[in-house]
């Protein structure tokens, strides 16, 4: 390696310590930051935040990417990796002022906490003028950030997906929406239903850690590595290969909700625990895609945690540790009853089959705000009109209604999509898996271990080294099949419901 190149190597090493720093604040601050710290916190965040974007888009930055551009044919194949995904990052945001880019990032910053605000009193309005801000602030930088893509959401879907367009999402969206409401007719002339009267008995926050801890170190995730916190929207940060922590919510009269929660976030976490060392402080050195990264997680959450198998292997378990709670319901209505489909209004809440419609109606909403001429002020009805068009509910406030996800809060429209296409990911992958070994037979086992290896050999080591396509290419032997998912749901919830073919 040249001197030249461990001087990139170095400085791209300054860019990611910055980047753990703003990390570690906003943990701190969805976790367990006072709430009157919110002003001075997004001070911190967003000077340091400007502080990497500057770095990453100054003249010593453009200097590397000037002299590895006219000399690439010398670099070491590690090295072009690095600078090839660089100069994307580069490329993206050169053309953002730094003062702007800096002004954005505090708005941000504090985003979080008014949101949260909006939560608790269940009014939009509270949130509505930064919500606004953010989204004006995204279009002026839609014609910075744009190269050849054909709309301005298609901007944002590429930087969570890259190569991901309106185009293909309509396409595989409809197919995913015919399936599920196909699979929903035949559940609702033909099923039957399943008890789920235990579903909401109490279970303390106590057994319900102990519980899902026990669970997601058998699949993997290395609490060595990791942590489990509190938060108000469950998720996972990465600070780096060896501090991937994961957060969740707890309802001690919905054991459901944080246990599938954590085993997801724990999905994230393992990914990110199991990336190739080389890539360290590089570009390289996390999650290649939004989608690939939700693959990961819904793999856990759906494929393993909708496994009759490892349901039936984990219940003891949870009957061990929550006494006389359970012992009146057999594993198979134990199974049965945490498989139960029905509408929801929330999100994280809702079952596996009818997930994804609520990410199409978030991914329709986002077009119409960036693609077409929506209001801010009209997004909570907009919101509860597809609701009632899609799902037959409709909110009563607005913290059930347009309120319940942070993302826009963090600025991250385009994201959405990416959970659908981790269901279409995760389905094919399981398929994949099951050609070299029995994925039930493994659940039913006491060593998960096969799982997480194969996912690590085809997907985790890579980091960002590979593009979404490639690594499903090379997994799967074909590219994006909605059809898996389709088919996987069929399987999974007749068997529930009991319907034969």
């Amino acid at each position: 390696m040249t001197t030249k190149e461990q001087a990139f190597l170095d400085y791209l090493k300054e860019i990611a310590l910055i980047r753990e720093a703003v990390g570690l604040a906003e943990w701190d601050s969805q976790t367990g930051m006072p709430e009157m710290g919110a002003s001075y916190r997004a001070e911190m965040s967003s000077y340091l935040a400007g502080m990497a974007f500057e770095k990453a888009t100054n003249e010593t930055m453009k200097e590397f990417m000037d002299y590895f551009e006219a000399n690439t044919d010398e670099l070491s194949d590690f090295t072009r990796l690095v600078y090839g995904k660089a100069r994307e990052d580069y490329d993206l945001n050169n053309n953002l002022p730094p003062k702007k880019y800096q002004a954005y990032s505090k708005v941000l910053s504090n985003a979080h906490s008014v949101w949260a605000k909006a939560r608790e009193a269940k009014d939009y309005s509270i949130f509505e003028p930064t919500l606004k801000e953010i989204i004006d602030y995204t279009k002026e930088f839609i014609p910075l950030w744009k190269k050849d893509e054909v709309t301005n959401y298609d901007v944002l879907l590429n930087m969570y997906e890259p190569g991901m367009t309106v185009e293909i999402l309509d396409d595989v969206f409809s197919q995913v929406r015919d399936g599920i409401i196909s699979i929903r007719k035949e559940i609702s002339e033909r099923g039957t239903v399943p008890n789920t009267d235990f579903v909401n008995r109490f279970v303390s926050k106590e057994n319900q850690e102990a519980f899902v801890k026990d669970v997601v170190e058998q699949l993997g995730y290395d609490f060595s590595r990791g942590r489990l916190d509190d938060t108000i929207h469950p998720f996972m940060l990465n600070l780096n290969r060896n501090d991937a922590r994961i957060t969740t919510r707890w309802d001690e009269s919905d054991f459901t909700m944080a246990t599938l929660g954590v085993i997801h976030e724990a999905g994230h976490g393992m990914y990110e625990q199991q990336v190739d060392a080389k890539y360290d402080y590089t570009p390289l050195a996390g999650g290649v895609s939004m989608g690939i990264h939700e693959s990961q997680s819904l793999f856990n959450e759906i494929m393993i945690g909708g496994s009759q198998a490892f349901w039936y292997k984990q219940y003891p378990l949870l009957v061990s540790l929550t006494g006389d709670t359970f012992t009146d319901i057999t594993k198979e209505e134990f199974y049965k009853g945490l498989k139960e489909t029905k509408p929801s209004l929330i999100r994280i809440e809702s079952d596996s089959l009818t997930y994804p419609i609520h990410i199409i109606i978030r991914y329709e909403i986002e077009k119409m705000i960036f693609n077409g001429d929506a209001k801010v002020e009209d997004l909570p009805k907009i919101w509860n009109d597809k609701y009632e068009e899609y799902l037959g509910i409709r909110p009563d406030n607005d913290t059930d209604g347009i309120l319940q996800d942070v993302h826009w809060a963090g600025g991250s429209f385009g994201y959405f999509p990416s959970y659908a296409l981790g269901y279409m990911y995760a389905a094919q992958l399981y398929h994949a898996m099951n050609k070299e070994f029995d994925v039930e037979e493994v659940l039913a086992s006491d060593d998960y271990s096969p799982i997480r290896e194969w996912l690590t050999k085809h997907i985790h080591q890579y980091g960002s080294s590979k593009k979404p396509n490639e690594l499903i290419m090379a997994a799967t032997g074909e590219t994006l099949n909605p059809q898996y998912l389709i088919d996987y749901m069929r399987e999974l919830y007749f068997n529930v419901y009991d319907i034969t073919n």
